[in-house]
């Protein structure tokens, strides 16, 4: 049996982990040139903080100038959102050249007819599928009184889920119901501008108000404009109803009919509007704007003169959109400029910095620092003055809103891309503009920078 012959295994020398203590280098150089740097920026401060200055004013202005125009946006877009993006508006119009016919002897004035009518909401109804609900109202001009008290208002009569369709909210009370409307009852929901003036210290609830000869208990008051319910409006009046008072359309109907009189300059005047206003409601949000252009021909079709007027509050919603969107990409555009000029005055102090440091950078490289490292210690300076730059603007730019909705009462809203996206700019800004300072540093010759006085 032959013996196996047993080699001796050599083991592998082990190498020492030269990376990691590359790696460990490059950070404790790193550090070493960050402090270089910081060190040089400490030295100048008055220069620095001017440097600062102007990509702070930048960022802030930024950040200001988007909360503003966010601000208006939602106002503006609000005021659609709360006629309901599933609503559409169909109101009677006096056509322009409609006039008031001359009363001719001892005879009453000829009425002008003109308007919606309940006709034209019932072929609405009937003839366009998707239509939830049609909501009539009739508004007539009127003198409120309560003991001593009176106050010139809007009566509408309307339908019992008037407020529903419209936003609105109450503040106490209730609307009218079905059996109310079917009854035609003496009932009515004040506005809370008619309650504070008829019903300054009483609570209105239970009592009465006078309308011509008739009396009508008051069961509801709606929100007061300026009351945001759970902070839903932050312009203040989403859930607010406008200075009018409510009674169902029945009554309104029966109490003052379709034919109104009211004193002009040239006499007395005549109208007979069956309708005022009526708000069709929509199933399916996304055929709002094809109901509305069906609408308009049904109309187009029924009248001889164009006595009406349709708005889609979706349109106009998404209208306002596009127009809050060209707005804050013009406000930050201008704000950006700011940015620029910042970024400007940063090279400009670097440049001017490569040359004051001219044999201090000489001797860096005499000592053994390449070119990277000169590169570096530039780039850190130029970031640090954009980064702390940027951190005191967005700061300064999340008060100024702050300030500017507590002194005029503005709406203005900081949503939380616009500081990010502000400070994003300045640290690159920072980036950009000492990229070529760096560079010229970089390539000093050391033995001219060495010479140099």
């Amino acid at each position: 049996m032959t013996d196996a012959i047993l080699e001796p295994t050599v083991q592998p020398r082990r190498r020492p982990d030269r990376p990691k203590l590359r790696a460990g280098n490059r950070l404790v150089r790193f550090k070493k040139i960050t402090q270089v740097g910081i060190k040089s920026i400490y030295s100048h401060g008055l220069r620095s903080l001017l440097t600062v200055l102007g990509i702070v004013i930048g960022v802030a202005a930024v950040i200001a100038m988007l909360a503003v125009s966010e601000g208006a946006s939602f106002e503006a877009q609000q005021q659609f959102r709360d006629l309901g993006a599933n609503n559409i508006l169909l109101k009677s119009v006096k056509p322009a050249e409609v006039e008031a016919s001359s009363n001719r002897g001892f005879g009453p004035p000829q009425a002008i007819i003109y308007g919606l009518t309940l006709a034209d909401v019932e072929t609405i109804r009937s003839t366009i599928p998707g239509i939830s609900n049609v909501i009539a109202s009739r508004i007539v001009k009127k003198n409120v009184w309560h003991l001593g008290r009176s106050m010139n208002t809007d009566v509408v009569g309307t339908a019992v889920d008037y407020p529903t369709s419209r936003n609105y909210n109450l503040r106490s009370g209730r609307f009218f119901s079905e059996t109310e409307m079917r009854d035609h009852a003496n009932v009515v929901v004040l506005s809370d501008e008619v309650a504070n003036v008829l019903f300054p210290i009483d609570n209105p609830l239970g009592l009465s108000i006078k309308i011509d000869s008739d009396y009508y208990n008051v069961i509801g008051i709606m929100e007061s404009e300026g009351f945001s319910n759970l902070g839903q409006n932050q312009a203040g009046s989403s859930n607010a109803a406008p200075s009018r008072i409510y009674i169902p359309f029945t009554a309104s109907k029966s109490r003052f009919g379709e034919t109104t009189t009211r004193q002009t300059a040239g006499g007395m005047e005549r109208e007979t509007v069956e309708l005022h206003e009526a708000i069709i409601q929509v199933d399916n949000q996304e055929s709002v704007i094809e109901v509305g252009e069906i609408i308009e021909q049904i109309l187009a079709r029924r009248h001889k003169d164009i006595d009406y007027a349709i708005e889609i509050p979706l349109a106009l919603l998404r209208q306002a959109e596009e127009s809050a969107l060209r707005d804050q990409i013009v406000a930050g555009a201008i704000a950006g400029i700011s940015l620029l000029v910042g970024g400007i005055g940063i090279m400009n102090i670097m440049l001017a910095s490569v040359t004051e440091r001219t044999r201090e950078i000489g001797i860096r490289r005499a000592l053994g620092a390449k070119k990277r490292d000169i590169i570096t210690q530039f780039l850190i300076e130029a970031v640090i003055l954009s980064g702390v730059g940027g951190v005191i603007g967005v700061v300064l730019g999340i008060a100024i809103p702050f300030i500017i909705s507590a002194v005029w009462g503005m709406t203005t809203i900081v949503t939380p891309v616009a500081p990010l996206l502000a400070f994003s700019i300045s640290a690159l800004i920072g980036v950009v503009f000492g990229i070529y300072p760096s560079m010229r540093a970089a390539d000093m010759d050391p033995v001219e920078a060495l010479r140099h006085e």
